[in-house]
C-alpha cells in the first residue's frame, strides 16, 4: 500500500485513480504530523443476494395499542 500526504494526492488525482484501478490501495495523511486519516481503495461489486421475503410470515403476530403514538424525533 502506498501513502500519500493530501496536497500530494491533489495534485495527482488521476494518476492515483489509475493507480486504484489496477487494485493497489492508497492511504491518504493529513497534517504537518502526516497522520493515516483515510484510504482509498477499489471498487468491488458486491453480489445481490435474494432474501426470502416474509420469512417470519405466520411465525410472529405485532400489535399496536390504540393509544400508541410517535413523533418524527422517536424516528431519528
Amino acid at each position: 500500500m502506498k501513502a500519500m500526504p493530501v496536497g500530494e494526492l491533489k495534485t495527482h488525482f488521476s494518476e492515483v485513480l489509475e493507480t486504484v484501478k489496477q487494485g493497489n490501495k492508497i492511504g491518504i495523511l493529513y497534517g504537518r504530523t502526516k497522520r493515516p486519516v483515510a484510504m482509498i481503495v477499489p471498487y468491488v461489486e458486491e453480489k445481490v443476494m435474494n432474501r426470502k421475503i416474509g420469512i417470519l410470515d405466520g411465525k410472529i403476530t405485532i400489535a399496536f395499542r390504540d393509544n400508541f403514538e410517535i413523533n418524527p424525533e422517536e424516528l431519528d
